[in-house]
């Protein structure tokens, strides 16, 4: 048996790892030049997000024909590097895309049902139904922001409840447009126009604040936002305006600006996972937790179990492709 060692190993995901491997090596420190040279010996090693695949780490590992990062990103990787020595460097390149697009739509229907208005005063035993009429996804325009793999994901949900579609992307496939049974527009136009605006983006410098103070004054009177992606998406202190103003019939967010900028979501699984607070900001978010048109679930919409499956079973894949001459999911 080739000699496999598997870094930053979670509770969660231990289990299935050794039933695959019993014979390999498990340790829940990361990789890194300190302690390199104590699996010198390793032929096929998989790691998370913390370890530091450096020249120097990859160069004490003498033995080293595989790396099986538990990741989609692989920046903590030198790949060229890992090309040059015949290292072959493999990614779990997507498991969640439908599990996000999933919890999107579950706070999309307990915004516009008004479920948890619903429940609460079912429990209270009060069943006057004018304050929990809601309403029909049924011939709505969602306006998607962002047509990756969980935005296409979020407009098959919606076709299935007979809802126009729009979308904001910064390119444009006809040939999928014509597939899908939608339309792009521009920003201005999808926000204007939209019953539900939900967001599918990555956080860069461009998508930073892409609602901002200014345009969600654009948005559609009775509209809902959803942010299932990356806090920083939306400024805070515009949901709250979008409130106040009642321009905002609903707002639900898995997501929230002062978290850490996350390159990974099982990172907030981890021991390492830390948060860092901008005080403004959680003085919004403490008036939103509170408002009664707002849902807030802790980052949690990739956190199902096929999901958390999907990370270990391809990582399996990989490793056990390596061992047969066959690299999957090959990176370099």
């Amino acid at each position: 048996m080739n000699n496999v060692v598997f870094f930053e190993v979670q509770e969660w995901e231990k289990d299935a790892l050794r039933k695959a491997f019993p014979d390999a090596t498990f340790v829940e420190e990361k990789l890194e030049s300190a302690n390199a040279s104590s699996y010198q010996n390793a032929e096929i090693i998989s790691c998370f997000i913390y370890s530091s695949l450096t020249k120097d780490v990859i160069d004490h590992m003498i033995q080293l024909k595989c790396i099986a990062t538990r990741s989609t990103g692989f920046d903590h990787i030198d790949v060229p590097y890992c090309k040059s020595k015949s290292i072959h460097v493999a990614n779990v390149p997507e498991y969640g895309s439908n599990t996000v697009a999933e919890h999107t739509f579950a706070l999309i229907l307990s915004l516009t049902r008004k479920i948890y208005q619903s429940i609460n005063q079912a429990k209270s035993l009060v069943f006057e139904h004018k304050e929990i009429r809601g309403i029909d996804l049924y011939g709505k325009t969602i306006g998607i922001i962002g047509i990756g793999k969980i935005g296409k994901q979020v407009l098959r949900i919606a076709k299935g409840f007979g809802m126009n579609v729009v979308v904001f992307s910064r390119s444009q496939d006809d040939k999928l447009s014509a597939e899908l049974g939608f339309s792009y527009t521009n920003l201005d136009t999808l926000l204007h126009t939209a019953d539900i605006v939900t967001l599918h983006l990555p956080l860069t410098k461009e998508t930073h604040h892409i609602i901002d103070r200014n345009n969600i004054l654009k948005f559609k009177k009775g509209s809902y936002l959803l942010n299932t992606a990356r806090g920083g998406l939306v400024d805070t202190e515009a949901i709250v305006i979008g409130l106040e103003q009642e321009i905002l019939e609903g707002v639900g967010l898995d997501v929230l600006e002062e978290e850490k900028e996350l390159g990974e979501e099982v990172d907030i699984l981890t021991s390492q996972f830390k948060k860092r607070v901008n005080l403004k900001n959680l003085v919004f978010n403490h008036i939103l937790m509170n408002h009664p048109k707002v849902l807030i679930t802790p980052h949690n919409a990739f956190n199902s179990k096929e999901a958390l499956m999907r990370i270990v079973t391809t990582t399996i894949e990989n490793i056990k492709g390596c061992l047969e001459g066959n690299c999957k999911n090959y990176v370099a």
